[in-house]
């Protein structure tokens, strides 16, 4: 006799190998609530999980103050547990006040969006955003993003800072894709520009990110010559007609200041 009614069919173990495990899903709800979905309603629908499942997400998080339920409300926010963590990831990545000045001294220089990235490796985090309604960010730039680098001047810059070998194992492992027409998609089209970067420590991205908008970096290393971190501006293309090599000058100079702060408080 063939005991096949406890045998699980293929539909169910697949579905059940690809549904998210619990510490995604409650990812997937402190996401959301930092993105503005704030009642229960608003997160499952942010998440695609079932009501009962972010109503015990969500008291499971309130228990451990990474989620608070303001009851008058009947809604969710972001809890106090968060806000140490995020202490701590300042401490760690060691944003200086000094560092902080050089970007919002850079932004009033430029009239341009100003960022700090800190790199480890290839890879890069932006750590620092100084902006205005005059000078917007990029809207996916905040502290965290590190995404999409074949396609960011700081990207460009961590890849080109690798060794010949490890730039070509980072551009195979990455997903080339095309966020405009303008972005580079053919890996030797990249290497090319990569070794350029490479040599000049600056890189630009021209609507590679964005249409209609350009960024460019500069790096700062370690003593030994380990690439630290960078910093970039961002503005519309046509706000540097006439004054690249002007912005260039002032995104070097804020880079070789913020440098120093790092080693001097790495001595």
């Amino acid at each position: 006799m063939h005991d096949t009614a406890e045998r699980p069919s293929p539909t169910a173990d697949a579905q059940k190998a690809s549904a998210p495990g619990t510490l995604q899903r409650a990812v997937a709800v402190i996401d959301a609530v930092a993105e503005g979905s704030s009642t229960a309603r608003e997160i499952s629908a942010a998440t695609g999980l079932p009501l009962p499942t972010v109503y015990r997400i969500t008291r499971e998080l309130c228990e451990v103050e990474y989620l608070v339920h303001l009851r008058e409300e009947s809604r969710f926010a972001l809890g106090y547990q968060l806000h140490r963590l995020a202490v701590r990831l300042h401490e760690d990545l060691g944003l200086d006040p000094q560092v902080r000045r050089e970007i919002a001294n850079l932004h009033a220089q430029t009239g341009m969006a100003s960022y700090l990235a800190l790199h480890r490796g290839a890879d890069f985090v932006l750590v620092h955003v100084v902006d205005s309604p005059q000078a917007p960010r990029l809207r996916p730039m905040r502290f965290g993003f590190r995404e999409n680098p074949h396609a960011t001047a700081f990207g460009k810059l961590g890849l080109a800072a690798a060794c010949a070998g490890g730039r070509e194992d980072a551009l195979e492992a990455l997903p080339l894709r095309p966020l405009t027409p303008h972005t580079l998609t053919d890996p030797r089209a990249l290497a090319a520009e990569l070794q350029t970067v490479a040599e000049a420590g600056l890189a630009w991205e021209r609507e590679e990110f964005q249409s209609g908008t350009a960024c460019v970096a500069a790096s700062f290393s370690s003593a030994s010559g380990t690439l630290l971190g960078s910093v970039a501006v961002s503005a519309p293309v046509t706000a540097y007609r006439g004054q690249e090599r002007h912005v260039e000058h002032l995104v070097r100079s804020a880079a070789s200041r913020a440098g120093r702060i790092y080693r001097l408080g790495r001595d």
